[in-house]
């Protein structure tokens, strides 16, 4: 079982989220049951998984959920791009958001590499 309050990538991860949230306000609210949902679903999957993970007894279980999280990041990634090329948000207001994902999920990458070596 590891500290979720102490691994980086899930502070990262909650970050990302409040960001996240704070760009979905500017969408028309007429989105608000489709993408707008859909790019807060993504968002919020990537540090809950990470935290359930850290919460399992192995890191066989625990690597399952940085999977998923995984998973949700390049989701959210591909949302966030879809809100550009729809024309709802400016690419140079998400830009900084679409790099920390990247990050993310470099840093997902890494912990599972050094958890499976472990």
């Amino acid at each position: 079982m590891h500290k979720v309050e102490n691994l980086k990538i899930w502070k990262k991860a909650i970050g990302l989220t409040k960001e996240v949230y704070t760009i979905c306000k500017d969408l028309p609210s007429d989105e608000k049951f489709g993408l707008i949902s859909q790019v807060k679903r993504s968002a919020v999957s990537i540090p809950s998984n990470i935290a359930e993970g850290a919460g399992r007894n192995s890191n066989k279980e625990f690597l399952h959920f940085l999977a998923i999280a995984n998973g949700s990041s390049y989701e959210l990634q591909t949302q966030l791009i879809l809100l550009v090329e729809l024309d709802l948000l400016k690419k140079q207001n998400i830009k900084e958001i679409i790099e920390k994902t990247i990050e993310i999920q470099k840093m997902n990458y890494a912990l599972q590499q050094s958890l499976k070596n472990s």
